[in-house]
């Protein structure tokens, strides 16, 4: 099994702190001087964005809560551009020691990484004009939907739902919720949060609504190289940020104005010592 960097913190504390010791001083037992490397979405709004020097959205909020448990401070955490594409790879290549960026956790990706979590539990759902009647996938018959291009979420709505729903695929979500404000666009859909995300920016705030009928489930996990030693140690973190009421507050801080609520029979969810 590869040695990851996380199996040297508690060893390197350990001989700072002796050597602090002999020489009569106190030793700090935290990862001082090491660096956590954490990949995060840089351009998801609400969850993962970068904007200059500084990184804002509930994965980070979570990132950094779990990452002062294991012992950094935020000034030792390094993060990472993570493209859904390349998130395995990533963690393979040892380019990163953990990953937060609304990574489902799927059997074909256990494969090859290990997953904690789950730290939050997504669906699928609709983002609408503030005063559309649209309350479901059933009512997009004859309506425009917009998705990313390469995603699938669009076309399960025109499979499973609304068989007549236009599809409108674009770069980003950005220009998907461009175009609604716009009026050429009736709905945007992908996972719940990312849309609460995209509804909570100024520019959008009072503009736009989830319509809060997940019809999918989405697991949240912390991505880990194979083979780690760590998912226990982060499902107590994230079980105590729960218990706290932080995994809350930095759930409302993200989505506010937008009258987004998770749904309550998966979430904040229950985690087990083990990787997920």
């Amino acid at each position: 099994m590869r040695k990851t960097r996380f199996g040297t913190v508690a060893a390197m504390a350990a001989v700072a702190a002796l050597a602090l010791t002999s020489c009569g001083g106190s030793g700090d037992s935290e990862a001082d001087g090491d660096k956590i490397r954490i990949g995060i979405k840089f351009d998801q709004p609400g969850l993962g964005f970068k904007d200059g020097d500084n990184y804002t959205g509930f994965d980070v909020d979570v990132a950094k809560y779990v990452a002062n448990e294991l012992g950094y401070t935020e000034d030792q955490i390094e993060f990472i551009s993570a493209p859904s594409a390349n998130r395995e790879t990533m963690l393979q290549n040892d380019q990163v020691d953990m990953i937060f960026a609304t990574y489902s956790i799927t059997d074909e990706r256990n494969k090859v990484v290990d997953f904690a979590g789950p730290y939050f539990v997504a669906g699928q759902d609709l983002l609408v004009p503030a005063d559309s009647d649209i309350a479901g996938p059933e009512d997009l018959d004859g309506k425009n939907l917009c998705s990313v291009t390469g995603s699938t979420s669009a076309q399960k709505v025109k499979d499973n739902y609304a068989k007549n729903t236009n599809l409108q695929e674009l770069p980003g979500y950005a220009e998907c919720t461009t175009q609604m404000s716009g009026g050429t666009i009736d709905a945007v859909t992908t996972d719940d949060i990312i849309l609460a995300g995209l509804a909570a920016q100024p520019a959008y705030k009072g503009k736009f609504k989830v319509v809060g009928a997940p019809f999918s489930e989405e697991n949240y996990g912390v991505g880990l190289p194979d083979g780690t030693d760590k998912c226990a140690d982060i499902n107590a973190a994230i079980t105590k940020m729960i218990e706290s009421g932080e995994w809350q507050k930095a759930l409302d801080k993200n989505t506010e104005g937008t009258g987004y609520k998770p749904n309550a029979e998966t979430n904040p969810p229950t985690l087990s010592d083990s990787c997920a």
